[in-house]
C-alpha cells in the first residue's frame, strides 16, 4: 500500500540543517571575542589577541610606574640637603636647623605605622599615592611663600605625613603589579628611576639656586606635582593585585583570622625585629651626614654651596641609577644578607672619609659610598619586609613599622649631629656618626638571618 505524500510539505530552513551550523558561527563570534573574553569555542588567534592586549596594558602600567618613581624622586629632592642650605643662608643656627629637621622626622616616626595600615585597607593605592603627592607639593609651596619658623615646622610635618603614605603605596603598587617572584627586579627598576629623578632634580634645583634664588628650588618642587600625577594616571588599577591574603589550612584553628593579631604578629617576627634594629642604627648615623656636609660647605664657600650640594646629590644617584636593577637581580641570586652587609659597610667608611677631608671636590667624590648604600636599601627594605610578611597579609603595616624604626634613627641623628657640630666641631661629629654606622654593621652581621625563600618549581 502506498501512502500519498502531503501536498503542504515544507522544506527545512537552512539554519535548521545540522551542517549549516558549522559555517556562520565562527564568523559571527569573531568580533565578540574581544569583549566576551575567551569563551567556549574561541579560536587560538582570538586568545592570542587578548593576551597581547593584557601585555600591552601591563606594559603601559609598568612605564607609568617608571615615570611616577622618577617624578616622586624629583619632588622629594627639594626636601633634602637644600633645606640645610636654605636655613643656613637665613642665619639659622645648627641647633635650630637640627630642630626643624627633627620635627619632620618625629612626624614621620609617628605616622609610619598608621600610614602603612592605611595603605593596607584603602581601596585604591593610586588614590593614596596621588593624595600624598598633592600634600608634598603644597608643603614646598608653603616653604617658598611663607618661610617663617612656624610655617616651616608645619610644612615639614605635612611633608613627612604624606611621605608615610607615599612610600608604602609605591611598594604595594610595585609588588601588586609583578608579584613577589619578580619583586626584586621591579624594586630595582624603581630605585633606578628614582635615582635618575634625584639626579635630574638636583641638577635643576642646583641651577635654580645658583642662578635665581633658593626660593626657586621650592617653587620648582611644587610645580613637579603636575607631571607626577600624569605619570600616576598611566598605572591601570585593574593590573594591580590586592594585598596578599594569609594562607590558611582547612580545619586549622591557628590559621583563623584574628582581629588583634596584627601588631602581635609584628612584635613576634624575629627577622623583622632584627632588621628594624639594624635600620635604626643605620639611619642614626646616615640621616645627618649630608645636611652636615651642606652646612660645612656653606660656611666655607657660601657662593657655590648650592651647586656643590647638588653635585653631592647627583653622584650617589648616578651610582644608584646604574646599579639599582643589578642589585634587584643579585638579591634573587645571592640572597638579601650579603647585599645588606655591603650597604652597611659603606656608611662608616663614608663617615671616616668626611671627618678627614676638607676639599670640596673630594667631599663630592666620597658620595659614591652613599650611592652604594642607596642602591642596596632602595631595593632591600621593601623586599626584606615582603619576604618576612608573605603569609601575614600585613606588608604595608610591617613596612610602616620598619619605617618607624628608621624614623627614630633619623629624628635623633640630625639633633645629635647638630649638637656635636656646635660643641665639638664637624670633625668629631663625623667620627661619632661613623662609629654608630659601624655598630649597625656589626649588629647586622651577628643577628640578621637570610630572608630569601626558594620559589616552588
Amino acid at each position: 500500500m502506498t501512502v500519498p505524500l502531503p501536498k503542504n510539505r515544507r522544506a527545512l530552513k537552512p539554519r535548521e540543517a545540522p551542517r549549516s551550523e558549522f559555517r556562520p558561527r565562527p564568523v559571527a563570534r569573531r568580533g565578540a571575542q574581544a569583549e566576551d573574553g575567551p569563551a567556549e569555542g574561541a579560536s587560538g588567534g582570538t586568545a592570542a589577541e587578548a593576551t597581547a592586549d593584557m601585555k600591552a596594558i601591563s606594559r603601559t602600567s609598568s612605564r607609568g610606574l617608571d615615570g611616577f618613581a622618577f617624578f616622586v624622586a624629583n619632588l622629594q629632592t627639594g626636601f633634602g640637603p637644600f633645606l640645610a642650605v636654605y636655613f643656613t643662608q637665613a642665619k639659622w643656627t645648627q641647633s635650630d636647623i637640627g630642630f626643624a629637621l627633627t620635627v619632620g622626622s618625629l612626624v614621620s616616626l609617628l605616622g609610619q605605622v598608621p600610614g602603612g595600615a592605611f595603605v593596607d585597607v584603602v581601596r585604591s593605592r593610586r588614590f593614596a599615592a596621588g593624595l600624598s603627592v598633592v600634600a608634598i607639593s603644597a608643603s614646598a609651596f608653603a616653604l617658598a611663600m611663607w618661610p617663617s619658623f612656624l610655617v616651616v615646622l608645619l610644612a615639614m610635618a605635612a611633608h613627612s605625613a604624606a611621605s608615610c603614605i607615599l612610600t608604602p603605596a609605591i611598594a604595594a603598587i610595585s609588588i601588586g603589579l609583578v608579584g613577589h617572584a619578580r619583586a626584586g627586579e621591579r624594586l630595582g627598576r624603581n630605585a633606578s628611576f628614582s635615582a635618575l629623578g634625584n639626579a635630574v632634580a638636583a641638577a635643576g634645583m642646583g641651577a635654580c639656586g645658583y642662578y635665581l634664588s633658593n626660593d626657586a628650588v621650592f617653587y620648582l618642587t611644587a610645580a613637579l606635582m603636575v607631571p607626577t600625577l600624569v605619570a600616576l594616571s598611566f598605572i591601570r588599577s585593574d593590573t594591580i593585585n590586592g594585598p596578599p591574603k594569609p594562607e590558611r589550612t582547612k580545619g586549622d584553628p591557628a590559621s583563623a583570622p584574628r582581629s588583634d593579631g596584627s601588631i602581635r604578629a609584628l612584635l613576634t617576627n624575629r627577622a623583622l625585629l632584627c632588621f628594624a634594629a639594624c635600620m635604626t642604627l643605620f639611619f642614626l648615623a646616615n640621616a645627618a651626614m649630608l645636611p652636615l656636609v651642606g652646612s660645612m660647605m656653606t660656611l666655607r664657600a657660601s657662593e657655590t654651596a648650592t651647586a656643590l650640594i647638588a653635585a653631592c646629590i647627583v653622584v650617589p644617584q648616578v651610582v644608584l641609577a646604574v646599579s639599582g636593577p643589578a642589585v634587584g637581580r643579585a638579591a634573587e641570586r645571592w640572597g638579601r644578607r650579603p647585599l645588606l652587609l655591603i650597604g652597611f659597610a659603606a656608611l662608616p667608611i663614608r663617615g671616616l672619609l668626611f671627618a678627614y677631608t676638607d676639599t670640596p671636590e673630594l667631599l663630592v667624590a666620597i658620595q659614591v659610598f652613599d650611592g652604594i648604600s642607596a642602591a642596596v636599601f632602595g631595593v632591600m627594605v621593601p623586599l626584606v619586609v615582603s619576604d618576612v610578611t608573605r603569609e601575614s597579609g600585613r606588608f604595608n603595616l610591617a613596612l610602616g613599622a620598619v619605617g618607624t624604626a628608621m624614623g627614630i634613627g633619623a629624628a635623633l641623628s640630625t639633633s645629635l649631629a647638630g649638637i656635636m657640630a656646635d660643641r665639638l666641631g664637624s670633625h668629631t661629629a663625623f667620627l661619632g656618626l661613623a662609629i654608630v654606622g659601624f655598630a649597625g654593621f656589626a649588629l647586622l652581621a651577628l643577628i640578621m638571618p637570610e630572608t630569601r625563600r626558594s620559589e616552588p618549581a
